[in-house]
């Protein structure tokens, strides 16, 4: 847990609330903060399997993954190729497309010219290509006079991305099972705020809406999980234009190690199926593997 990306507290917290559960589940459990030493750490534990509750860069896009497969230590969620996949946005979608799910559209750009001008008719989202929990994420609206300013968060590279109007939907699966759907919100923009902090947003768990758009998000979310080649649990998330129908569903991007916080959404959606957060974090020890 915790490691060095910018989304370290989060996984921070992660890693404790799992630690507990899986202490309240019988096993023995050693909490260990990610460092540039984790492998020799990692080797003097000798541990049977690796949870892996890091976010973010290194933890989450094949790197410690890797690590994991040359020290022939089982560990959860995704290998290796599902995990960089996915957190590469342009190369997930390529995987979406070609299993049929429907993507905004997109291009990647450089930082200055992001910042000089309108890379796509506004209005749009500046996004980094590979970042999770909305880090460094910028809306565009539709009557701006000018491009945006970008923060020092952004990397020299960013992609740019059609907005798609409506509510937010998210859906998780745990193995070959697509849980419920879930709603979810917010003032605003679902940000890093409004994820994390108490009271940031509200999640409507089963959401309120016809079965036909449960259905397509629950059938999307498992043809994701399996496009990107991804086990144990996954999550996607989407925006849904209810103007439009089913015409008005999009895929954004899939979560292979979705955040296990107390406001997160996967522990939600499985306590909504009957599976307590003890349970889950076992179903997930118990599949962890090496080499698949």
């Amino acid at each position: 847990m915790g490691g060095a990306s910018a989304e370290r507290e989060v996984s921070l917290v992660s890693g404790r609330e799992c630690a507990a559960a899986l202490r309240e589940a019988g096993y023995e459990v050693v909490e260990v903060d990610a460092g540039r030493d984790l492998a020799s750490r990692l080797a003097a534990i000798a541990p049977d399997v690796c949870f892996n509750a890091l976010h973010g860069r290194w933890g989450e896009d094949g790197c410690v993954q890797g690590m994991l497969e040359w020290l022939s230590i089982p560990y959860t969620h995704s290998g290796v190729l599902a995990s960089a996949l996915a957190m590469d946005k342009t190369r997930a979608k390529a995987a979406f497309r070609s299993a049929g799910l429907p993507v905004a559209e997109s291009v990647i750009a450089p930082k200055a010219e992001v910042m000089a001008r309108h890379v796509m008719p506004p209005p749009y989202v500046v996004k980094p290509n590979a970042e999770g929990s909305s880090v460094g994420v910028y809306i565009v609206s539709k009557d701006a006079n000018s491009p945006p300013r970008l923060g020092d968060e952004m990397p020299e590279v960013a992609m740019v991305e059609e907005y798609v109007p409506g509510r937010e939907l998210t859906c998780s699966v745990l193995g070959e099972r697509a849980m419920c759907v879930t709603e979810i919100v917010t003032a605003g923009w679902y940000d890093y705020h409004a994820k994390y902090a108490p009271g940031g947003s509200r999640h409507v768990c089963p959401a309120e809406i016809p079965a036909e758009i449960s259905e397509a998000a629950r059938d999307y979310a498992l043809r994701a999980h399996r496009a990107l080649g991804c086990r144990g649990l996954s999550r996607s998330d989407f925006r849904w234009d209810e103007a439009r129908g089913l015409a008005g569903l999009f895929i954004l991007e899939t979560n292979t190690q979705p955040g296990m916080t107390p406001t997160s959404l996967s522990p939600e959606q499985a306590r909504a199926e009957g599976i307590g957060f003890a349970d889950l974090c076992r179903w997930i020890v118990e599949d962890a593997s090496c080499g698949r």
